[in-house]
């Protein structure tokens, strides 16, 4: 089947936001998004993303999904106010990277946090009778603190994560690991920092960026427009994305609905 629009596609880039928390929302609309790019054969894709990062196994999808459709697309990505964490790993699936030069990012590291009400349920004469099927099943429950040896379940699992982190980075930016090691340890970067670490190619705003995208793809940058596929959902947008809009009790709810469905996962996400 011939695509009707295959020409008007082919003289167009194709664009896609990925703005705010990284959460399971927001993987399902990036990879639909991915799927378009493909099905209408755009011949590259701006991919701007503004985010502090999210769900490990959520940025990781995106992140494959972004390798796939590079072996056939054009891909730059255009770092806004903040690309860190889990916003890092996902901008490692393009194939060029350009960010501002006061662009928060890195922040690359693994967080897990759990929620410790033991001392206010005691207070209210609250407890729990939990049956178990092993001494780790109930591992980050919110009523006690951790064991020792639970807590040494976790760090691996953490370690592991952050392995897969450094390595993709490492990959990615032609670097050793050793390399990446050395400044991945939780710390942020600007833009032009991670110039000189080597985790962006270079320095510039998203027209920058975009015009760097239609020359990749043999177009000429004064007539090739982008086209928009995948706008951010104002989920998490107004107190962990790019623009601040805080709007008092809708911001806390959002941000606490945030808190309590990844309270126990790891996460790539910048926590200041």
């Amino acid at each position: 089947m011939i695509w009707p629009f295959k020409p008007r596609y082919r003289k167009q880039i194709a664009r896609i936001e990925i703005t705010g928390a990284i959460a399971g929302d927001t993987r399902k609309r990036v990879l639909e998004a991915l799927k378009t790019v493909e099905e209408r054969k755009f011949p590259a894709l701006l991919l701007r993303i503004d985010s502090p990062g999210g769900t490990v196994g959520d940025s990781q999808e995106i992140y494959s999904a972004l390798k796939r459709l590079g072996e056939k697309v054009k891909i730059v990505a255009s770092f806004g106010n903040i690309s860190a964490s889990g916003g890092v790993y996902i901008g490692m699936g393009a194939e060029y990277i350009v960010a501002n030069p006061g662009t928060i990012t890195g922040s690359i590291g693994v967080i897990i946090r759990g929620n410790n009400l033991e001392r206010l349920l005691d207070k209210v004469g609250v407890s729990f009778q939990v049956i178990k099927s092993g001494p780790y099943k109930d591992i980050l429950a919110f009523d006690r603190e951790l064991t020792p040896p639970e807590q040494q379940i976790l760090q691996d699992l953490i370690d592991t994560s952050y392995q897969q982190f450094v390595e993709t980075v490492a990959e990615a930016r032609k670097l050793t690991v050793e390399k990446v090691k050395s400044f991945a340890d939780g710390r942020v970067f600007t833009g032009q920092q991670a110039l000189e670490l080597g985790l962006v190619d270079r320095l510039g705003t998203e027209e920058d960026a975009r015009r760097w995208t239609a020359e990749l793809a043999g177009l000429d940058p004064e007539k090739t427009e982008s086209c928009t596929l995948e706008k951010s959902k104002p989920f998490l947008n107004r107190v962990l994305g790019s623009s601040l809009d805080i709007s008092g009790l809708s911001a806390y709810k959002s941000w606490l609905e945030f808190e309590v469905s990844t309270s126990g996962l790891p996460l790539w996400m910048y926590r200041p």
